[in-house]
């Protein structure tokens, strides 16, 4: 038995001539985009040239503890790890939306016993008896993509790789900004656990005493209570910077993708804040355009282009080229036999003749879709604008205040240097060394704080300019 289907080059066209006049009155509805993305223009940073950076910008801390932390968190966090997981994904669909545009071929065999009818499409004698009948086919489709249809779904897989790429770039820069941060508080809770122990120390002198001047008839029980009040006071205070110091390495731990067991190997830090991070006054505008997050909200206005456009192709024909070739026979010893061949080949035409309601509201709702994209670039890009002038006021203010910190603690040394002298003279008691000390522990600890505000400033601008300060190319 021999079955043959024969193509003429010519029918195609004309196929698909009568098939794009047919879906004629079926169009796309004419919504159009109502929001555009926010000109580069109208974000209003300045255009000082600005230092650069070195990549790895942690390094400057001059602290290999926290060098060796970032390294590990890179490679650990479990954060990042999901990020690359939802990377292979979106890879892996524009495979599969490349491959959908490929000509595929599917090899199908099947071998059936049955009953032929005596008065039907095979004539006696096969027909009223019972057979084996098999085939072994294999089949060719090719959807031809005449109107763009799986062009657009392929860029609008791309762009959304492209999105989740940077997503992933985003996360590994808030992986190491959230170290950073974290590492820096871990600094000041064992900055001020020391000063809050001086502070202890020198509050139980001053208690002590206190007692030796009520025992001399010097001081009054007023005076003894307030030396007692000071004493758990200045305890209260260590209590807290130790517990902050414990949240800090746990936290440290987590980032880095351990557990406890790492909580005894994280070190007191070593940095160097007065100088890590020279940070200008103005950056220019185009540092935004390479910041990850704000490249990522553009690839997913591109991806939402792409979506609509695909939802706009599938108004019209959709032409696919089928084809077959193998062999057909009743009876398994006749199947490979050369008269037994078939082959076949043609178009198939699909036409949205009475579909126009979910066509157009797939489209309606893509070019929806294009407008919040959209409307997340736009929202992305103003954060950005707020977040670099918000860090850049706190980076100068704390600077000026760092100033002022600066100029107290030093006065605080100088006037406990002159008390102490007077004290070694003779010309003061030791109570007053004492109070003088205890404005310096005080100015010390505004120090402490006005430099971690600082070093915070410093780190959460990299981040809101996307970890460097090169000019994006």
């Amino acid at each position: 038995m021999k079955m043959t289907a024969h193509f003429a080059p010519h029918a195609a066209a004309l196929v698909l001539g009568v098939a794009t006049a047919l879906s004629g009155c079926v169009t796309p509805p004419k919504t159009e985009p109502q929001l555009q993305t926010i000109a580069d223009d109208n974000i209003g940073l300045g255009t000082a040239a600005t230092p650069v950076v070195m990549e790895r910008w942690w390094e400057q801390y001059g602290d290999p503890q926290f060098d060796q932390l970032v390294t590990t968190a890179l490679e650990r966090n479990p954060n990042l790890q999901q990020a690359l997981a939802r990377l292979r994904a979106a890879q892996a669909q524009v495979q599969l939306a490349t491959a959908q545009r490929r000509p595929g071929v599917t090899l199908n065999g099947q071998e059936q016993r049955s009953r032929l009818p005596e008065e039907y499409l095979i004539p006696p004698p096969f027909g009223g008896g019972t057979y084996w009948s098999g085939q072994l086919l294999a089949d060719l489709s090719w959807d031809l993509d005449f109107f763009g249809r799986q062009a657009a779904l392929i860029k609008q897989a791309q762009a959304t790789e492209e999105a989740v790429r940077l997503d992933s770039a985003a996360a590994r820069l808030a992986t190491t900004v959230a170290l950073s941060q974290t590492y820096l508080d871990l600094n000041r809770a064992i900055a001020l656990a020391d000063i809050a122990q001086q502070s202890l120390e020198q509050r139980q002198r001053i208690l002590d005493i206190t007692r030796k001047r009520i025992g001399a008839g010097l001081d009054t029980n007023v005076e003894l209570r307030e030396a007692e009040s000071a004493v758990p006071q200045a305890g209260l205070a260590r209590l807290q910077a130790e517990a902050a110091r414990e949240v800090a390495i746990h936290r440290l731990a987590a980032l880095i993708g351990e557990g406890a067991d790492a909580y005894e190997r994280i070190g007191k830090p070593t940095l160097n804040l007065e100088t890590a991070l020279s940070i200008p006054s103005e950056l220019p505008a185009d540092l935004l355009g390479r910041r990850p997050d704000v490249l990522a909200a553009r690839a997913r206005v591109e991806a939402a282009t792409s979506q609509r456009a695909a939802a706009r192709a599938a108004f019209y024909p959709n032409v696919n080229l089928g084809a077959f070739a193998g062999f057909q026979a009743i009876g398994l010893d006749n199947l490979f036999q050369a008269n037994n061949r078939s082959y076949g080949v043609g178009p198939a035409i699909s036409l949205p003749l009475f579909d126009s309601q979910r066509l157009k509201s797939q489209f309606n709702t893509a070019t929806a879709l294009q407008d919040e994209a959209i409307g997340a670039y736009n929202e992305v890009v103003l954060s950005a604008v707020q977040q670099v002038a918000d860090q850049l006021s706190q980076v100068n203010y704390s600077a000026r205040q760092l100033e002022e910190a600066r100029a107290t603690l030093t006065a605080a040394e100088e006037a406990y240097r002159l008390a102490h002298k007077r004290y070694e003279a003779g010309l003061a008691n030791y109570l007053s060394v004492l109070t003088t000390e205890t404005q310096v522990l005080n100015a010390r600890t505004t120090y402490v704080n006005i430099l971690h505000q600082q070093a915070l400033a410093r780190v959460s601008l990299l981040l809101a300019v996307g970890g460097n300060f090169h000019a994006a190319s």
